[in-house]
């Protein structure tokens, strides 16, 4: 046997003769990827230890000696001079074992009064916390951003779209606002999921507690928790926080998605509504006049990655009993690579609204054709007519059909083309047909005049102050 494989059973305290063959060996360890866990690992552990001491459970200066020690490993870490190993399966046993070559005895008294179910709890917790935190305040920035295009365009008029087809006008600005009000939302998910998370499974032990005298709102103070997890079945045995974190970051990747879409069809050649900037965009190897939002693309796509882990998860999840199952060794990856992925798109989606560059002619053009302010005239004949809506609907509808005979749009008709369809019609009809009356007139609570947008654009800036 060699000396790696020693040590390994030596942590089982004598349990097993002989070492796990290689198969055995690598389904079981976790290394190569809850490495991530190290500064998580060590500072619950550094909280633990000084509890411990606090408690009279562990000396004074063994205390002390595992906090030096565990800094030193941390540092080691930190600077790529650690050595993992597959055989110590994961990072709580490295940490331990080079703890225990750094400082001898005193290490062995550092898992006095907790289990790796409770440790890699309390770890997996921290990390996801801190994940949430970023998320935060990358939506922080990517609204910011947003706002910043709602108020240079707050009167660019556009096109309005329902099923892709023209709708009705609307502004640049309130287009940008709708994805202020998505992300904002999103934003509070994670803060909402962050207090609920904001629990300490430290000190739950195996699943039962302990019966050493332990201060578990010490632990849960000194690791910024609000409280200890009151039940230790469910301290050891909840994901609920990594769930509800990947289903936060699957409405968010969505959100992310939905913009990336737009941005694809509006940098085309066809809509020429915007321009991306050279840093996120890429050419063609064989077609050199081709700029390709590639960055737009692969956000969209990472909504696949993001959704599958929560998919992944909830499955892992659904049928394990109470309390603690070697399945749960699976919770971790697919939530790494979604925080990962989450965490890029962010900063991509924020530079590239940063850079964004509206074509405001192209804009304006598309938002006057399609007989846009068709509504507009029929909200004109119930208004000024008294006609009912499904009349004045039959009234309007006849006129688009004669504009689409004309060749034109509709404030291109004569007062007579006008009349033709309905006698009492009156000049003033005109003063409602272009898309600059149009959006002016649409200032009811969250409506797209530039008057309402400039208010929502400022009442969120001083939210975000």
């Amino acid at each position: 046997m060699t000396d790696t494989k020693k040590d390994a059973n030596a942590m089982w305290g004598g349990r097993f003769a002989a070492g796990p063959d290689a198969i055995m060996e690598a389904i079981n360890a976790s290394i190569g990827y809850d490495q991530r866990l190290a500064q998580q690992d060590i500072t619950g552990s550094r909280a633990h230890a000084a509890m411990l001491a606090a408690q009279g459970i562990i000396s004074d200066k063994d205390a002390e000696a595992i906090r030096e020690g565990l800094l030193t490993v941390l540092s080691e870490i930190e600077n790529g001079d650690f050595a993992f190993s597959t055989a110590l399966e994961d990072i709580h046993m490295n940490v331990e074992a080079r703890l225990k070559e750094l400082i001898g005895e005193p290490a062995g008294r550092l898992h006095t009064a907790r289990s790796r179910n409770d440790q890699v709890a309390t770890d997996f917790r921290l990390w996801v916390r801190d994940q949430v935190d970023a998320a935060i305040e990358g939506l922080d920035a990517l609204i910011r951003a947003f706002l910043d295009q709602a108020e240079a365009g707050a009167d660019w008029v556009m096109p309005g779209f329902t099923h892709l087809q023209t709708a009705q006008p609307v502004t640049w600005g309130h287009h940008m606002m709708a994805y202020v009000e998505m992300f904002a939302r999103d934003k509070s998910r994670f803060e909402d999921a962050r207090r609920r998370m904001n629990e300490s499974p430290l000190g739950a032990a195996a699943l039962a507690g302990t019966g050493f005298d332990i201060d578990r709102h010490m632990t849960a103070e000194a690791l910024g928790f609000d409280r200890p997890m009151a039940n230790s079945l469910d301290a050891v045995s909840d994901r609920d926080h990594a769930l509800e974190f990947l289903s936060c970051a699957t409405i968010c990747a969505l959100h992310l998605s939905r913009f990336s879409e737009e941005l694809v069809i509006w940098s085309s050649a066809q809509f020429r509504f915007v321009t991306l900037s050279d840093r996120f965009s890429t050419g063609s190897s064989i077609m050199p006049q081709k700029k390709n939002p590639d960055a737009a693309e692969l956000i969209r796509a990472k909504i696949g990655r993001i959704m599958g882990a929560m998919v992944a998860l909830f499955t892992v999840m659904k049928g394990l009993p109470l309390a603690y199952s070697k399945d749960m060794q699976e919770d971790k990856e697919q939530v790494f690579d979604a925080a990962d992925n989450l965490m890029l798109s962010l900063a991509a989606m924020t530079g590239m609204v940063s850079d964004l560059t509206a074509n405001r002619d192209a804009l304006a053009a598309a938002a006057s054709s399609g007989f846009s302010t068709a509504t507009d005239l029929a909200d004109w004949l119930v208004r000024e007519l008294g006609l009912p809506f499904r009349d004045a609907h039959h009234v309007t509808g006849s006129l688009v059909a004669l504009a689409e005979d004309k060749g034109c749009d509709l404030p291109d008709l004569s007062l007579d083309d006008l009349r033709s369809v309905h006698d009492a019609i009156t000049e003033d009809v005109f003063n409602v047909l272009t898309v600059d009356a149009s959006v002016a007139s649409r200032t009811s609570y969250g409506g797209t005049a530039p008057v309402r947008v400039r208010e929502q654009t400022a009442a969120w800036r001083e939210k975000l102050s």
